[in-house]
């Protein structure tokens, strides 16, 4: 279980600088929240996961930290979304001429 544990931390570690990554390259506030959520969620879960794995007497607490990182992400992503979207921050659009 150690090995596997070491290996979801591993995961979850380079998804989250992927995610980071994400954030320094995206054009826009749209695209930044959608990867800056994907993959908090992701690597914050794979991280979980090893932890658990390596202190199986805290999956409790592990459990609790998940439902809560499941709940808000998704919640606080949309209504950043929603306030960029009110305020009038238009959505980043390719320009045809650029492509040609």
């Amino acid at each position: 279980m150690s090995l596997l544990g070491d290996l979801l931390l591993l995961i979850g570690c380079a998804v989250i600088a992927i995610g980071g990554l994400g954030l320094l390259r995206m054009p826009d506030v749209y695209n930044r929240l959608q990867a800056g959520t994907k993959t908090a969620t992701l690597g914050a879960m794979s991280v979980l996961l090893g932890i658990g794995l390596h202190h199986p007497d805290w999956w409790a607490k592990l459990l609790v930290i998940a439902g809560f990182i499941l709940f808000t992400n998704p919640v606080g992503s949309s209504t950043i979304a929603r306030a960029a979207r009110a305020s009038g921050i238009k959505p980043w659009r390719v320009n045809r001429q650029d492509l040609e």
